[in-house]
C-alpha cells in the first residue's frame, strides 16, 4: 500500500485541511468500533491515506463508498481498489455530494470519517437539516477538532452548550468515543480532535430543522441576555410552555427549544 500510494512523498494540502492519521494504536481503537454486517453501506470521508480504509475494507459490508475531494489520492485509491466491485471511489467533495441518493437504500448506512476540520460542522449540518427525518443514515462516527467536540456534547447549562448543541442532540444521540490527541496525526495539527458517535432520534422529527435554527440563532445571538429579551417576540410562546422567562439561553432544554419551535 505504501508503494502504491506513495504515501512518503504525499505533501499534505492546507487549503483541504489535510491532516493524515499515522499512528497505529488510535486506528486500533478505532476499528473496534467499526460494525459490519452484509447488508450495510459504508461511507468514508476523506479516506486520504486509507489509514482507515484498510480497516474498512477487511470488514463485512454490502458497498464501501470512499468519498475523496483530493484528485491525485483519488486517482490512487482508484487505482488500488479498481479490481473491487464493492468498493467505489468518489472523486467529489463532501459538501457537494448528493446524498438524497441514498435515501431509499436497501441496508444500513454508517459514516466514518477523520472530518477536515474547516468543514466539519458545515458537513454535519447538512447531513442532518433534512426536512424527512431520520435522515438515510443509521450511524455516523465522525472526528471533530475538540473544541466543536466539546459544544456538540454540551449539556445545556454548560458554557459550552449553544446552537451547535441543540441543533444535533434535535436530531442524535451523541456519545463521545475517543480523544485524538494533535500527535496522532501528520502533520501536527494545533488543536487536539475528539471522536463522537451519533444516532439517528425521533423526539422532534416532526420540527422544522431551519425554523429551529432561525429560533437559536434569535435566542443565542445575546447569549449573556436573559430570554425574556432576545425571545421577546415569543413571550407568549414561553408562557404558554411554562418556561421561565428570566432564564438565559444555555439555561433551556433541547426539548425546550423543540418545543417552541413546534409553536412558532
Amino acid at each position: 500500500m505504501r508503494q502504491l500510494l506513495n504515501i512518503d512523498e504525499i505533501m499534505p494540502k492546507k487549503s483541504l485541511g489535510q491532516n493524515f492519521i499515522t499512528d497505529n494504536n488510535f486506528l486500533q481503537k478505532m476499528n473496534g468500533y467499526i460494525e459490519s454486517s452484509k447488508d450495510m453501506i459504508i461511507i468514508e470521508i476523506g479516506p486520504g491515506k486509507g489509514a482507515l480504509t484498510k480497516y474498512l475494507e477487511g470488514k463485512n459490508y454490502k458497498q464501501l463508498h470512499l468519498i475523496e475531494k483530493d484528485n491525485y489520492l483519488a486517482a490512487r485509491l482508484k487505482e488500488k481498489y479498481k479490481n473491487s466491485k464493492k468498493i467505489k471511489i468518489i472523486n467529489l467533495d463532501a459538501l457537494e455530494y448528493n446524498y438524497g441518493d441514498l435515501t431509499n437504500t436497501d441496508g444500513k448506512i454508517t459514516i466514518y470519517g477523520n472530518l477536515p476540520f474547516n468543514i466539519s460542522t458545515k458537513l454535519l449540518t447538512l447531513w442532518l437539516s433534512v426536512e424527512v427525518w431520520p435522515s438515510f443514515f443509521d450511524k455516523m462516527i465522525l472526528m471533530f477538532q475538540k473544541e466543536v467536540a466539546d459544544r456538540i456534547l454540551a449539556n445545556n447549562g454548560n458554557k459550552k452548550y449553544g446552537r451547535l448543541s441543540v441543533l444535533v442532540q434535535s436530531r442524535c444521540k451523541v456519545k463521545k468515543l475517543l480523544d485524538a490527541p494533535a500527535s496522532i496525526f501528520s502533520p501536527r495539527p494545533k488543536v487536539d480532535g475528539t471522536v463522537i458517535q451519533f444516532e439517528p432520534i425521533n423526539n422532534f422529527n416532526k420540527i422544522s430543522f431551519q425554523k429551529l435554527e432561525k429560533l437559536l440563532e434569535k435566542s443565542f445571538s445575546a447569549r449573556r441576555k436573559k430570554i425574556k429579551n432576545t425571545l421577546s417576540d415569543y413571550h407568549h410562546h414561553l408562557k404558554q410552555l411554562q418556561i421561565d422567562e428570566n432564564l438565559r439561553p444555555e439555561n433551556l432544554s433541547v426539548s425546550d427549544y423543540c418545543n417552541l419551535a413546534k409553536l412558532i
